[in-house]
């Protein structure tokens, strides 16, 4: 078979990932069913953020030639490494990366938020991020003994969520912050941030000398409207903020571990630098070094024809729950695969509502307090899954719900 053909592009076969130590699905079955007897595998599981799609057959068959070498021993990239990196952003979003010595190799993109927080906060500083927001920027907060500071996104009449910027900027002078955590495309709201939107924040940002730092994990999955990347719309912001993504959302690689950050300024880079240092894990492995240069200098059909697909589950979700789940709305989905579902009509509380979608349904969704308090009443369900099974965990619902 020719090695010049994409062969990964079945999305419709169900793959069997129970009992191959998946979070997704064999925690799932260890902690989450409810009643004794009940068949574990019978919960769902339709939270964690990886794919249930195989990724791009290249990508597949790098890690099989490494495999098959033998010798996994210490390993740094070449020049073409970064050029491949490079290449990709200039060529999907249109951002350049001047310098390679920008780019920073990091295990994750929580890894990158920590270290920010280390080098720019002190200890008891609060960061200011924007509810509801992915739970772990919280959590990154206050395990490094930081307090949370949060401008709440407003949820708005046409159904999106918006920005208060009056709100945004007194909470940084209220509480002198130094650091703001922006998620852009937006998890779980889903919201492509405008350019206007993203000026009006990085002019607040520099007036205040608080730094931002830009996780764009998600901004190869943009729906409607475009990703413009935080750090390209000035020079200014460039060298006010850490623009942070990864492959692994992407191409469905969280497990390889690999992940870059963007920092064109100098002195916010060896600040950046002298915290990844102090931890004494500044190598990233040699599946993570070869999965990202395979994904970006060879993984872009699998990745049309992905986005494509996601297209699809996303028209099946919005008509479904127009035509069958009374009381749900579902949040538009400019941009990832994490659709954002709004309970608030059923007239169901939080509790009755998780109990109808774990205990009826026996789906695992991701509960949407944890996001926030003003996640009350919503559930963010993974649609990056074969159509049959995203097809069965609606169903589930809409007799769940009556």
């Amino acid at each position: 078979m020719s090695e010049t053909i994409e062969r990964n592009l079945d999305f419709d076969t169900v793959i069997e990932r129970r009992h191959t130590n998946s979070i997704k699905y064999d925690f799932a079955a260890e902690f989450r069913a409810v009643k004794a007897g009940e068949d574990p595998y019978g919960l769902l599981p339709l939270w964690v953020a990886d794919m249930d799609f195989k990724t791009s057959s290249f990508i597949q068959d790098e890690l099989v030639r490494i495999a098959e070498y033998g010798i996994f021993g210490y390993t740094a990239p070449k020049d073409d490494y970064y050029e491949t990196i490079q290449n990709f952003y200039r060529r999907r979003h249109k951002y350049i990366i001047e310098d390679s010595k920008w780019i920073i190799r990091i295990p994750s993109v929580m890894f990158a938020l920590s270290m920010a927080i280390k080098a720019f906060t002190d200890v008891g500083d609060y960061v200011l991020i924007q509810q509801p927001v992915y739970m772990h920027f919280a959590d990154v907060i206050i395990n490094n003994d930081r307090k949370v500071e949060s401008n709440n996104l407003v949820y708005g009449e046409d159904g999106r969520y918006h920005i208060d910027f009056e709100d945004f900027e007194k909470r940084i002078v209220r509480n002198n912050i130094k650091l703001f955590l922006l998620c852009s495309p937006h998890n779980p709201v889903c919201r492509v941030w405008t350019r206007e939107e993203l000026e009006r924040i990085g002019n607040i940002c520099l007036k205040h000398n608080v730094i931002v730092v830009s996780d764009e994990i998600h901004s190869d999955f943009v729906f409607e409207g475009t990703h413009t990347v935080f750090g390209s719309i000035s020079e200014e912001f460039a060298n006010n903020s850490i623009i942070v993504t990864s492959p692994t959302k992407t191409f469905n690689l969280a497990g390889v571990q690999v992940a870059h950050a963007f920092i064109k300024n100098p002195t916010l880079r060896r600040a950046f630098r002298k915290q990844i240092l102090a931890t004494g894990n500044s190598e990233v492995s040699i599946q993570g070094l070869a999965s990202a240069q395979a994904a970006y200098s060879k993984g872009e059909v699998w990745l049309d024809a992905l986005l494509k697909y996601l297209k699809g589950n996303i028209a099946f979700i919005e008509n479904f729950v127009r035509e069958n789940l009374k009381g749900v709305k579902l949040v538009p989905m400019e941009a990832t695969y994490l659709a954002w579902l709004d309970f608030n009509g059923t007239g169901l509380s939080p509790k009755e509502i998780e109990d109808r979608v774990r205990n009826r349904a026996r789906l695992w969704l991701n509960n949407g307090i944890l996001f926030g308090k003003n996640g009350e009443g919503f559930q963010r369900l993974n649609l990056a899954c074969p159509r049959s099974i995203l097809a069965e965990a609606l169903n589930r619902l809409k007799v769940a719900l009556g």
